[in-house]
């Protein structure tokens, strides 16, 4: 395992550099920053010597190393922008998208499972072929729309819930949430609920695909024949049998909805990461978009850690090095 531990950090160290270089790469020319910060009526003088202040006139490895140097320390640099600390602009925006993307995980990980093994135990019934056709819909609707027809009934309609913002939170130290009050848990609600109807579907079809397969199993068919329960079958057994293809399913797509969130987060004026990515890209404030793509890649390979872990968790046949000793 410590093997295991280590060749991951390695391969961790690895991706960050590499995603820290491309990204750096490619956002020398997203556009000028300086143009952004004084606008058409500055001087060259004024401009030359804001882009020295900046830094920008040095060569590129240098202001990509002094980038690297900074940032392992937890220092990205000054959003050119607000002028602020990047880490504190991360800091102050983590929270609310983490939130939402746990939540939105929690609501498609609960109702995905348990939708996918009643359509697969009871696939010939209305309510399952009811949501199947739901899942081919929650799938085709890009998640915009989604968002848009959710605040236009519920919000616009019916005027039950706030259509942007978060609400009322609630500070914790530097972490501020939403969680604790109902006025926050109603502004998390079409949000989370917009980003989990792809969740919903895709887990539900990968469930029941699953279940199917390991139901038409002969150690199923041992079960039954052992006089075992249908539930403790459905349950104890085939249930078990899908954990690993729906970990892995979870595990990226908690991934992806906190690096793409972009789109929800717009929607609903989120003030989320993706919402500040969004305006960093609009202002050209490289420091922000670098830290952001860094980040990101830092929860993609946590996650990666976590689900391979989980493997082992479901599965002792999975743990390094079990197959080698045997």
């Amino acid at each position: 395992m410590l093997e295991f531990f280590i060749r991951r950090l390695l391969q961790a160290a690895l991706v960050l550099l590499t995603v820290a270089f491309i990204a750096f790469l490619l956002f020398q020319f997203v556009g000028d920053p300086v143009s952004q910060m004084l606008g058409i009526e500055s001087t060259q003088e004024d401009r030359e010597r804001l882009r020295e202040a900046l830094g920008l006139n040095d060569p590129f490895y240098v202001q990509f190393l002094h980038f690297i140097a900074n940032a392992v320390q937890g220092d990205f640099g000054l959003s050119l922008r607000q002028g602020s600390p990047v880490s504190e602009l991360i800091a102050d925006r983590f929270p609310a998208t983490f939130e939402l993307a746990m939540v939105s995980v929690l609501i498609a990980t609960v109702l995905g499972v348990a939708m996918g093994v009643f359509v697969a135990i009871y696939k010939e019934s209305f309510i399952a072929r009811f949501l199947m056709g739901f899942s081919l819909v929650g799938i085709s609707l890009p998640t915009f729309l989604i968002g848009i027809l959710f605040i236009l009934v519920f919000s616009v309609w019916l005027g039950w819930l706030p259509s942007y913002g978060r609400g009322e939170v609630v500070q914790i130290g530097w972490w501020s949430t939403g969680l604790l009050t109902a006025d926050g848990l109603k502004h998390l609600l079409l949000p989370a609920a917009t980003l989990s109807i792809f969740q919903i579907a895709l887990i539900m079809r990968l469930v029941r695909a699953e279940m199917l397969e390991v139901l038409r199993s002969d150690f199923i068919k041992f079960a039954r024949a052992r006089g075992l329960s249908e539930r403790s079958i459905h349950f104890r057994h085939a249930l078990k049998n899908t954990l690993i293809p729906v970990i892995t399913i979870v595990g990226l797509q908690l991934g992806g909805i906190i690096a793409f969130s972009i789109v929800t987060e717009t929607v609903f004026q989120w003030p989320g990461l993706g919402l500040l990515f969004i305006q960093a890209v609009q202002f050209a404030d490289i420091p922000v978009m670098t830290a952001y793509l860094c980040l990101i890649a830092l929860m993609f390979v946590l996650i990666n850690f976590i689900v391979d872990w989980l493997y082992t968790v479901v599965d002792p046949r999975l743990k390094p090095g079990l197959s080698r000793k045997h």
